[in-house]
């Protein structure tokens, strides 16, 4: 089969494809023997009319059509994987039904669209500069985690002043619609932090500046997380019974030796340092693989195809809102909390989505011009690794990547990841030893929470009990 490629348009080619008479008469023929096999002629065996009974009884268009369905797209295929072709729409094949005669080679043409292919030298990826963050923590980073540990063995004291952001208030709290008490939002001998918005955000703006003995009510609709009352809008009533204020222990050596294994806070700080300076360090690596990939694609053009950043934008949009269905929330519950509105969401979306396909098209090109392969122990290792996170056997993941034609997507990203290892590995890292002050990065409030537990693991309920 011989195939030439002609760019016709920005991000568009033409495939003239010319198939050899006789692969084209081999596949003409399967053609007529599937059509054979489906219909019943008399005076012939199921399967065995000759092509001139079928065209005469079936039709020769009827054959024509099986031919252009089955086999013009394996044709079409294999002249995409002969040019390395990566299509983001489906082709316009061009293919005269004369074409289709005995003896003589069959020819057609495909326009399509693809995907953008880039070119790098390799000083345009190799040797970048990059600052890499301190992993040295700062005295503010110890002294927030430190805070963090007191919080965890905090104590509630009962006062008599109006309830504030920040206070526990346990209260009653029932809801109704109607006469008909909705049982998944009541809660008696509810004990909720002023703003935590552990219910629904409107009972955190009633409870603020409220003494025991207040009763509040007020009309909610709620969320996602109640089951069948998803959605409804209840009427709560609610007693306040009491306002309870957070106490912190005094970070001395007492505080060290309740909360750590050690007798003084000195010696729990610099424990404090050390696992935070481990943490940083994970840290780090990813921020400059981050960093050096950001700087080869800020300097390269990339020029996406409109309808490439419409697929990878919807397909992120997908993601995003079933991964809040999972999680009982709405997509418009999600923006009205961090205060977005649709609009900039798909905006931010799309923004993201450009970077990661210029990002992807980099590394390609990268992985090209260093030809880089993905082996057979490569795909193994991250099978291997996909089926320890989610506690499967590597057989059952690698049938079910089979099955859904994810294989090669998994190989692309193992070939990415590569491309990735190799210009951070030829950078010019540059470590910053010295943390900037006095403004230092604010650590991860979910790492120093995980780091705490590793301390102690009584939870605050426990001393809401005592």
């Amino acid at each position: 089969m011989e195939t030439t490629l002609e760019e016709t348009d920005r991000h568009t080619v033409k495939l003239s494809v010319e198939v050899p008479p006789d692969e084209f008469k081999k596949d003409l023929d399967r053609a007529y023997r599937h059509v054979a096999g489906e219909v019943k002629i008399p005076g012939f065996r199921k399967g065995k009319a000759p092509r001139q009974v079928i065209d005469t009884m079936v039709g020769r268009d009827h054959v024509v059509e099986h031919f252009l369905r089955e086999s013009v797209p394996a044709y079409y295929a294999k002249a995409v994987r002969e040019h390395d072709l990566a299509p983001i729409a489906e082709p316009e094949i061009d293919l005269d039904p004369a074409e289709l005669t005995d003896g003589r080679p069959l020819r057609f043409t495909a326009v399509v669209e693809v995907r953008p292919r880039l070119v790098l030298e390799p000083q345009q990826y190799k040797g970048v500069t990059v600052d890499a963050p301190s992993s040295e923590p700062t005295e503010v980073e110890i002294d927030d985690y430190i805070g963090h540990l007191r919080e965890r063995f905090a104590e509630l004291e009962i006062v008599s002043r109006p309830a504030h952001t920040g206070d526990f208030v346990l209260a009653d709290v029932r809801a109704h619609v109607h006469d008909r008490e909705v049982t998944e939002a009541t809660r008696v001998g509810f004990l909720t932090e002023v703003g935590a918005k552990d219910l629904v955000p409107e009972l955190d703006t009633e409870l603020e500046g409220k003494r025991k003995g207040d009763i509040l009510k007020f009309n909610a609709t709620l969320g996602g997380a109640f089951g069948d009352a998803s959605g409804q809008e209840v009427a709560f009533q609610v007693l306040v019974k009491e306002v309870k204020a957070k106490t912190l222990p005094a970070a001395d050596d007492e505080f060290a030796k309740t909360a750590s294994e050690f007798d003084t806070m000195q010696e729990l700080r610099d424990d404090v340092r050390t696992k935070l300076r481990a943490l940083k360090q994970s840290e780090v690596g990813a921020v400059v693989r981050d960093l050096a990939l950001r700087k080869v694609v800020d300097s390269v053009d990339v020029d996406l195809p409109e309808r490439l950043v419409d697929e990878e934008t919807n397909s992120r949009l997908e993601s995003s809102v079933a991964r809040l269905e999972r999680a009982g929330v709405t997509l418009q519950q999600a923006l009205d909390a961090e205060g977005f509105d649709e609009l900039q969401f798909r905006a931010d979306t799309r923004s993201h989505a450009v970077q990661a396909l210029k990002a992807d098209l980099v590394l390609e090109a990268v992985a090209r011009q260093e030809e880089l392969s993905v082996t057979a122990e490569d795909l193994d290792a991250e099978i291997a690794a996909v089926a320890e996170r989610t506690g499967r056997e590597p057989k059952q993941i690698r049938r079910l990547l089979e099955r859904s034609g994810q294989i090669a997507t998994l190989a692309g990203d193992i070939i990415r990841s590569k491309a990735l290892d190799l210009i951070v590995e030829s950078a010019d890292v540059t470590s910053k030893d010295t943390p900037t002050e006095p403004e230092p990065p604010e650590p991860n409030a979910n790492d120093l929470n995980d780091l705490a537990e590793t301390d102690r693991s009584q939870s605050q309920g426990d001393q809401e009990d005592e």
